[in-house]
């Protein structure tokens, strides 16, 4: 994709076209830098794709994305481009039990923090003494919860008097999702703020946006953003190396040559010291990058010859499977036949990396049937299986000294990445926040004032205005 030559600013190469990439190489088109972006795949989007599926002939996402109310810089990203509209908004969660009894949380009229207290009441998902156990946990993380950078999570539960029945139906749940990571390698900090974020700040915040269109239909638009502007995206052009000169920046796009006044690396942490140069220069980001470890997701892709449900997602508990989103209607497409098309995600999938595609989805088809028993009288049309086994890095205690700035040893070359110092965990929030805090930098050396990108976080609302912050 390329568009005309209308910028006439100073040239810049964007390595990577997931969402770090693309928020950096559309906040520099729009003032006025000339972006050209690079990317692996033949498709836009990172982790955050979608492709039409060999085995089933279905477009399928690689998982299912979400995003909350608090993401900010997801939301003023989305608007940019022009896809905002495409995102559909709940705020009313579903957990489902084994046997079908519901427990729904949503907002009602008291002030934040209170305003989900009245359904989280009535959930017949916990009992009473679950309930104020949490209730005295949030209330400690709504005044700040400390950390001191070792201990992890669900320490920190126990510590706070949570019953088992707690954590398992309600913090992991919820955590074990936002984090892609388990309780005990989840830091305090982390835990504390998807909480902090979006259960507590305010309703506006814990509100779910899902996405009504295959995820690469979303970033597309962010391409054409690009090449609208002057810029140009190439795919299936991997950035292989670079050489940071005084006056520009030499890349290696695909065996060739390519020069540019600045570079701007949004590559992964697991992937990012194969193009870094030989020397001394390179070894604190790759020694960074080399701390970090990953976390896998699996996403569940299931067709069954009629509809199993009506809920559009729920929260799943007490089974592997996490969370269900009823494609065939999140989608508006309606299943040959009036069948349904479900995903089902399962975050931190550890135990299901060495599993078959076979194992994978029997294992999901019967634990299905226990939550909807319209499933067991089902015929399954069709199914797979997509593992990202490095789908996140891990939130570990003590994360945040290895995440790097976005400025680098090289004064021409910088990061952004959802690994980098954003002050977010591995989520879309985060990949954006980076590609944007790396955009701003980038022109500040190019001596372009006034470029700021990034947009407030959400104010606290009602009684959460008279408690500090973390």
């Amino acid at each position: 994709m390329s568009g005309s030559p209308s910028q006439t600013g100073p040239s810049v190469a964007v390595a990577g076209g997931g969402l770090a990439g693309l928020a950096a190489g559309c906040a520099l088109a729009q003032a006025g830098f000339r972006v050209t972006l690079f990317e692996r795949r033949p498709y836009l989007g990172g982790r955050a794709s979608s492709y039409q599926h060999p085995g089933t002939g279905e477009v399928v996402d690689n998982c299912q994305h979400v995003l909350l109310g608090c993401c900010t810089n997801l939301v003023d990203f989305y608007r940019r481009i022009g896809v905002e509209e495409k995102i559909r908004w709940f705020e009313r969660l579903v957990f489902v039990e084994p046997g079908g009894r519901q427990s729904a949380i949503a907002p009602g009229l008291l002030p934040a923090p209170l305003h989900t207290a009245p359904s989280f009441l009535l959930a017949p998902s916990l009992e009473l003494g679950d309930k104020l156990a949490i209730a005295r946990a949030m209330l400690a993380i709504a005044r700040g919860a400390e950390d001191d950078g070792s201990e992890n999570f669900l320490h920190w539960l126990e510590r706070h008097g949570q019953t088992p029945r707690a954590i398992e139906r309600f913090w992991k749940v919820v955590l074990v999702s936002a984090l892609n990571e388990d309780l005990e390698r989840s830091s305090v900090r982390y835990g504390a703020q998807v909480f902090r974020e979006s259960f507590l700040k305010s309703a506006a915040a814990g509100r779910m946006g899902v996405p009504t269109v295959p995820l690469t239909e979303l970033y597309n638009a962010a391409g054409e953003y690009i090449c609208h502007r002057g810029g140009e995206v190439q795919l299936r052009a991997p950035v292989e190396a670079f050489t940071a000169e005084q006056e520009k920046v030499k890349l290696c796009v695909a065996g060739k040559e390519v020069e540019c006044d600045f570079a701007l690396l949004a590559l992964p942490f697991n992937t990012i010291s194969a193009v870094l140069p030989q020397g001394n220069a390179a070894e604190p980001l790759r020694r960074s990058a080399g701390q970090m470890e990953s976390s896998p997701i699996t996403g569940i892709h299931l067709w069954f010859d009629r509809r199993i449900t009506d809920l559009e997602h729920a929260v799943l508990l007490d089974r592997t499977i996490q969370w269900m989103f009823h494609k065939s209607k999140l989608l508006g497409r309606t299943a040959e036949g009036g069948g349904s098309y479900l995903e089902l995600v399962v975050s931190s999938s550890k135990s299901l990396v060495d599993k078959s595609k076979n194992e994978i989805v029997e294992l999901a088809v019967h634990e299905l049937a226990e939550f909807f028993p319209q499933a067991r009288e089902a015929r399954l049309v069709k199914s797979t299986v997509i593992k990202e086994v490095h789908a996140t890095w891990s939130p570990a205690p003590g994360v945040d000294r290895h995440r790097p700035p976005n400025v680098t040893a090289w004064p021409r070359v910088f990061l952004a990445g959802d690994w980098t110092a954003t002050g977010w965990p591995a989520t879309m929030e985060g990949a954006v926040c980076s590609g944007y805090m790396a955009a701003e930098a980038l022109a500040r050396a190019a001596g372009v004032r006034g470029s700021r990108f990034l947009v407030p976080e959400l104010p606290a609302r009602g009684l959460m205005r008279l408690l500090p912050g973390p």
